[in-house]
């Protein structure tokens, strides 16, 4: 009886415990709850299933997510702070692709932003963009043609997100998107929640040529929503050398890598 008791006045703790580790990471699986935890899997989905009924989080295949607009992780800024040296040089070898009159579009997230302060001052082509940071900084680059495209704010990724971007896009056209992510691996590119698809899937749609930019720690990560397979990428933009399994999908795919 006493066993039965602790374990089930153990639960709430440990849902606060999952509530804690989710806004750390964005995404957990299951297995990696169970083992953080010390219970078992079927303890673990047990558990997420009662914080689903009450909307504090979102199952997903293997594992579970905060619903789109929770405080996932580090925010835009802290992010920003972290690979601050591989992000600088991945921004300068993709910017080293754009022509002085491209077109180009620049997405979300801390590494693509680098792509932006990259630019020569001197830059006189059209940047197309949802990141918010992106377009603050294109304010000092007087010369270029700037194209934001609107929706609604994603405090975390302080970028403009949802389907208001379809309408704009679909008139538009970009030599070269630089492209961001939340995690990389064999299979594809991924992004922490599904709110961020609809600007991301519109400016790949609308461009010539995809450039992934990713620092190493991204071909490490886990993030539960997949943007696309490798198959659509054309360049991949890295600090350090791809894993086996995501360098022989790179070579299968004919993809170009350049290693900042």
């Amino acid at each position: 009886m006493s066993v039965q008791t602790s374990r089930y006045e153990s639960a709430p703790r440990r849902r606060t415990q999952i509530m804690a580790a989710l806004r750390r990471a964005g995404f957990l699986s299951v297995a990696e709850l169970s083992a953080q935890l010390g219970v078992s899997q079927m303890t673990v989905r047990r558990d997420l299933r009662q914080l689903a009924e009450s909307h504090e989080v979102t199952l997903v295949h293997g594992g579970v997510s905060l619903p789109p607009g929770g405080v996932a992780g580090p925010g835009f800024a802290s992010r920003a702070q972290s690979h601050t040296q591989a992000k600088l040089a991945i921004g300068a070898a993709a910017a080293a692709l754009v022509q002085p009159g491209d077109t180009i579009g620049i997405d979300s997230g801390t590494t693509a932003a680098e792509v932006a302060h990259a630019l020569p001052a001197e830059f006189e082509g059209c940047v197309v963009t949802h990141s918010v940071p992106v377009l603050g900084h294109m304010l000092s680059r007087p010369r270029a043609r700037v194209i934001g495209i609107g929706g609604e704010l994603l405090h975390d990724n302080q970028a403009l997100v949802g389907f208001a971007a379809l309408d704009l896009t679909r008139r538009l056209r970009i030599r070269m998107l630089f492209l961001g992510a939340g995690a990389v691996d064999e299979r594809g590119v991924y992004v922490r929640s599904e709110i961020e698809l609809s600007a991301k899937h519109a400016l790949m749609e609308i461009a010539d040529e995809i450039v992934l930019v990713v620092d190493a720690s991204k071909l490490t990560a886990t993030a539960p929503v997949q943007v696309c397979g490798l198959d659509r990428i054309d360049t991949v933009v890295v600090d350090a050398p791809l894993p086996e399994a995501v360098a022989t999908t790179v070579r299968r795919n004919g993809i170009r890598v350049i290693t900042a």
